[in-house]
């Protein structure tokens, strides 16, 4: 019989209740993902492993490994926890893989079971591989091939290959959060890193009208989309917000150089608004230390207290190489972004804004009933499984 075993990495050292809500949240996870593509499956949680038994291990496999929380996931036949069985079932793997003058290894693992260690496993399962291909060596340190082998109370394992997953925290684990999402490269895996850590994620984007590029709605539709397909089964929601009014206000202001700053601490403020509507813990964003002239420390400080909420910066380290690799590797990096610029940025933006003369123009401004004005113009968008619609 073959089976998917999901292997977790930070979950195994929660405490008992904790580790098993955690799997519980992440196993209804895969449970949603795979009845998206229609996978009749049934889910095992032995201690320490999660098994998926299912007509298309294959595919199983390939959709379990995007789940957040899982660590690796590999397809393994299963077997008797007798050292026959599990020696029978390896030497099947490796007759597939294993050719005369290549090397091999056996990793073995042990776990409920007394009537053997480890080590006594894995020279038992050698000698039988061997046995059937002379012409191979061992090779423990650098192998060309390699088995793994568990046996464990409920039964064995046997299995060659493992698929890498994003790891994490299971969606849902953590609470809701809202990331204000944009049209360019750094939001996304923003949103994608918080969402890796647990969070239920709202995302809101500040459209920015005629101030905008034509393609910017685009690309962040395109952006909400790509993400969902993390989270198959879930949906999430995106808030447009109207920003066109408050651009025209700005835009009219003698000094050009604040623009950013005010920019940024109004979204804050719109956002902080709609967070508190629906009650999420905090904001997400991609600030980048350094990156752009909002972006200095100096600047971050005076924008800061706009919201009225935690903001997480889960880029705030990252070099721009860094997050253009995980954007690809995620798959919300667009080559092509058409026209997505912005025409309220001043040429020359100030690093350094001062908090009292930021202060007094939003004061003039009045900004507060600006940004209550503008968390009025919603307009909500729904992703699931990659497509998106608009909710009225």
């Amino acid at each position: 019989m073959e089976a998917v075993m999901i292997r977790y990495g930070e979950i195994f050292l929660k405490s008992e209740p904790v580790k098993r809500r955690f799997i519980s949240i992440m196993t209804g996870n895969i449970s949603l993902a795979l009845e998206a593509e229609g996978l009749l499956h049934r889910i095992e949680t032995p201690r320490g492993r999660v098994l998926i038994f299912g007509n298309e291990p294959r595919r199983i496999a390939a959709i379990a490994a995007k789940t957040f929380g899982v660590v690796d996931v590999s397809v393994c036949t299963v077997t008797t926890a007798d050292i026959n069985g599990i020696a029978a079932a390896a030497v099947e793997h490796a007759e597939q893989h294993l050719r005369p003058g290549m090397s091999f290894a056996i990793r073995a693992r042990r776990s409920g079971v007394e009537e053997f260690n480890s080590q006594e496993l894995a020279a038992a399962v050698g000698s039988a591989v061997l046995d059937r291909i002379p012409e191979a060596t061992v090779d423990l340190t650098a192998p060309d091939y390699e088995v793994f082998v568990e046996a464990r109370e409920f039964g064995g394992l046997v299995y060659d290959e493992k698929t890498g997953g994003p790891g994490g925290l299971p969606y849902g684990t953590q609470g809701e959060v809202m990331a204000l999402l944009s049209e360019g490269i750094d939001s996304p895996v923003a949103s994608w890193l918080m969402m890796r850590r647990g969070c239920l994620m709202v995302h809101v984007h500040m459209q920015s009208g005629r101030f905008g590029g034509v393609d910017a709605e685009r690309n962040v539709l395109q952006n909400h989309a790509r993400l969902s397909r993390w989270v198959p089964g879930h949906p999430l929601d995106l808030l447009m917000v109207d920003m066109e009014p408050f651009f025209e206000v700005i835009t009219a202001l003698k000094e050009p150089r604040y623009r950013c700053i005010l920019c940024k601490r109004f979204m804050l403020r719109v956002a902080s608004i709609l967070a508190a509507e629906r009650g999420a813990y905090a904001l997400v964003n991609g600030d980048n230390l350094g990156q752009v002239a909002s972006q200095t420390l100096a600047n971050m400080v005076v924008i800061a207290p706009a919201a009225s909420v935690p903001v997480l910066r889960p880029l705030i380290g990252f070099d721009k190489e860094e997050v253009v690799e995980r954007a690809r590797a995620i798959g919300t990096f667009e080559a092509h972004p058409g026209s997505i610029g912005c025409t309220v940025a001043p040429r020359y933006p100030s690093t350094a804004a001062p908090a009292a003369t930021i202060a007094q123009i939003e004061e003039e401004l009045d900004v507060e009933s600006l940004a209550t004005q503008a968390a009025g113009t919603v307009r909500r968008h729904r992703a699931k499984n990659g497509e998106v619609e608009e909710v009225r």
